[in-house]
């Protein structure tokens, strides 16, 4: 690059460029989400109730059998007995190894999947229902989520009006009847944890029945205006339900909220001392703090896209990512704080899913500002690292950094395929989440404390359980990729599969990059001489195989071969032409298998990989799929395909939310990109977007760039810098002349400029006449 330096434009001229750049972006983009999402009727099933939540409460709005009914929820309510199955003393790797070696890996199925498939626990466990007999109001006019305020409003032609909400950071949910005819009090109806009827073993995607887990009846007491539940779980844990409202002549107003102890536990506030102290609050002054969390949560970002079906589904995916991350509450499992309230245990379990579930939940908070929300995921993370190092050494046999595939709510293993359940390279996928928050908060601190140590103990790992190969190269006993082959002896390669490799890759990569920056030298140099031993990936005509000899050969679900160009961007466009060729033939392998054995998911993360292959078409069209495809009404991805259209054989409904934040992600990729160190802004839109803007997206090294497109052209772009340093990024504006009030650097292709921590510059496109 050959850069020539340029000036800024003087005060007086620039301030009359930002009036005008700023009242056109103002006619140009009334803030999305501002608006309100109805719908016809109150929903007559759980998975398309309106959702509401903080992270620690959830609350489902629908209507069963003429009640409406709040399916309640909080995000701790877990059965932990243990897996007596995982003895690993007995039954570890080498035994695992052992048994695939002598064609015997039914007896690993037995000891390891049969038991996650057929034992009710341990498990995710749903917290109740509040419901009201809504018979005598006749008709429903309407029903609206209104995502600004985080707020569910149903409307009766009769005149009656329910406004509902989860605080956003307290414990405790309200709602509030106005222009009542009649009395109108709620009951608390438990979960049907006993009671007569088949409990069967049911498929874990379908769910056990709640039974199953062997509780005693809770109790539920009554009092004048409020109504408790308490239930005793396993091994002694408790938790309770309560409700309490006052009546005001046409008016019905009340709060509730879920409490939980573990054994042993110190006293906790009880449900019902929360509801008793927020009373003597009142529900207007709750709303007044909620909705100010809410205010800054639409104000860290915000977008604007002249395609209706994809910004409806973005701002109802991001609403849900603030209804279910919070620093101080646990991440993001399969569903959440929306346990399914069907009287089963929810699609797997509940549980934590970290072969793609976890760590597709968080690709959203990066670009879209919410590094706070993707906080709690860490800290959960390194909370439980004593209980992940024991499991490494127990089952793996070495010391270093693993974290189980699937896991309780306290991080222990759970079992299941354990190709993916037990695999190696794990926890090299979290820390790519370490990576990211390194890369895109500047935060020295958190490198030094937990970044670099994180990745450290995850390159100790894995060069302490591979073995060299007869070809004099590094690999692990066992390698295999998400989930080819799904749990059969065949999911297990005898040489490394790519996804694995390129974990294995970034890590040591990743390694000597966060050790040089730290000023680790000796610890660089050792990293990348690791890294020498590994082999290359196994590429063929079809793009990046699954495994040496092995291309993909049929339609599936996860893309996981595909690892090093997203999100890992090993290979990527900015490499060269080799990189280019492979991601080119990737992709249109991934086209020709075609999409019959692709979940929800699939599509979305198919909408990221061709943003980052620069088609915005290609893009849009994987992600209008989902949108249109494969969720529900209330925007609940359900996995299969919904739509009657063909485009999946899957056609099955279990929710689970990491589809829906990487369809966020994906609208974000589409809009600006920054993994290769220069930023890109609108590196992948359809041709006829030509209206297009965004506000305070986030890019690694800690910018934020608002931009806004008009008639195919950009007019204009803010970036602010919150550590302070040097910005490249690809000249927007082709061209055409614009302006900016900093000098920088340029030359054909970029525009380079260093600011100091807090400054903001702005470029403006020169218009004609101007």
């Amino acid at each position: 690059m050959e850069f020539k330096k340029l000036p800024g434009l003087t005060s007086t001229l620039f301030c009359l460029f930002i009036m005008a750049a700023c009242n056109e972006k103002q006619e140009q983009q009334t803030p999305p989400y501002y608006m309100e999402s109805a719908f016809p009727d109150l929903a007559q099933t759980w998975d398309e109730a309106i959702p509401l939540g903080n992270a620690t409460l959830g609350a489902l709005i629908w209507e069963k059998e003429g009640k409406l009914r709040f399916s309640l929820d909080r995000a701790d309510l877990w059965d932990l007995r243990k897996m007596e199955n995982l003895d690993f003393e007995k039954y570890d790797f080498n035994w695992v190894k052992d048994q695939w070696e002598a064609n015997e890996y039914g007896a690993v199925q037995r000891q390891f999947d049969v038991p996650y498939d057929t034992l009710s626990g341990p498990s995710k466990i749903p917290g109740g229902a509040l419901e009201l007999d809504i018979s005598g109001l006749g008709e429903v006019e309407s029903v609206k989520l209104d995502l600004q305020k985080a707020t569910c409003v149903v409307r009766w032609r009769n005149g009656t009006v329910l406004r509902t909400f989860v605080h956003a950071t307290e414990p405790i949910g309200w709602y509030r009847f106005e222009n009542l005819e009649r009395t109108l009090l709620p009951t608390i109806v438990p979960p049907p944890y006993v009671g007569e009827g088949a409990v069967g073993v049911q498929n874990p995607v379908s769910g056990q029945d709640l039974r199953r887990l062997g509780y005693r009846a809770g109790k539920v007491s009554k009092g004048e205006n409020t109504i408790t539940y308490e239930q005793e779980g396993w091994d002694e844990f408790r938790f309770q339900v309560n409700t309490r409202w006052e009546e005001n002549g046409d008016r019905l107003e009340g709060s509730w909220s879920i409490s939980s102890k573990k054994k042993d536990e110190e006293t906790v506030n009880t449900a019902s001392e929360i509801t008793e102290d927020a009373f003597a609050k009142g529900m207007d002054e709750f709303q007044e703090d909620h909705l100010t969390w809410w205010d800054e949560f639409w104000k860290s970002s915000a977008i604007h896209l002249p395609d209706t079906l994809l910004q409806r589904q973005y701002y109802m995916d991001m609403y849900k990512l603030g209804a279910v991350a919070r620093q101080g509450a646990p991440p993001i499992s399969l569903q959440s704080i929306w346990t399914a309230d069907n009287g089963k245990l929810p699609p797997w379990k509940g549980d934590f899913h970290h072969d793609l579930n976890t760590q597709l939940s968080y690709w959203p908070t990066y670009s879209g500002n919410h590094l706070k929300l993707e906080q709690g995921f860490i800290d959960w993370l390194n909370q439980h690292q004593t209980t992940f190092k024991k499991y490494t050494r127990e089952y793996f046999g070495t010391s270093g950094l693993n974290v189980p595939g699937v896991t309780t709510l306290e991080g222990d293993p759970m079992g299941g395929w354990i190709q993916y359940a037990f695999g190696p390279t794990v926890s090299a996928w979290l820390g790519h989440h370490y990576y990211l928050h390194w890369r895109y908060s500047m935060d020295r601190e958190f490198l030094e404390k937990d970044g670099y140590p994180w990745i450290r103990d995850v390159a100790i790992f894995l060069n302490e359980v591979s073995v060299l190969d007869e070809d004099g190269k590094r690999k692990l006993p066992l390698s295999s990729s998400p989930e080819i082959h799904n749990n059969d002896a065949r999911a297990w390669f005898d040489q490394m599969t790519n996804y694995d490799l390129a974990l294995v890759r970034w890590t040591y990569t990743t390694a000597a990059e966060l050790a040089r920056e730290l000023g680790y030298t000796d610890d660089a140099e050792a990293w990348n001489s690791m890294l020498a031993e590994w082999p290359d990936y196994a590429t063929d005509e079809t793009g990046l195989m699954v495994a040496p000899g092995n291309p993909l050969q049929e339609s599936h679900r996860h893309f996981s071969h595909i690892m090093a160009i997203h999100p890992l961007n090993l290979i990527d466009p900015s490499n060269g032409e080799k990189d280019r060729e492979i991601i080119e033939n990737t992709i249109a392998h991934l086209d020709e298998m075609g999409s019959s054995n692709w979940t929800g998911y699939s599509f979305a993360w198919l909408g990221n990989l061709k943003a980052r292959a620069g088609d915005g078409e290609g893009a849009a069209r994987a992600l209008r799929d989902f949108a249109s495809s494969f969720v529900l009404p209330n925007s609940f991805h359900v996995n299969g395909d919904q739509s009657g259209t063909g485009k999946s054989s899957f056609t099955y409904r279990p929710f689970t939310l990491e589809g829906n934040f990487a369809f966020a992600a994906g609208i974000q990729e589409m809009l600006i990109q920054s993994h290769t160190g220069v930023v890109k802004l609108f590196p992948a839109i359809p041709a006829d977007w030509q209206d297009v803007s965004f506000t305070t997206l986030r890019t690694q090294g800690a910018f934020l760039v608002s931009a806004t497109m008009g008639n195919g052209k950009v007019d204009n772009v803010e970036i602010t810098s919150e550590k302070g340093g040097e910005i490249i990024f690809e000249n927007p504006f082709g061209n055409d002349e614009f302006s900016s009030d900093k000098e920088y650097l340029k030359d054909d292709q970029f525009i380079k400029l260093t600011l100091a921590e807090g400054e903001q510059v702005v470029f403006n496109r020169e218009k004609e006449g101007h």
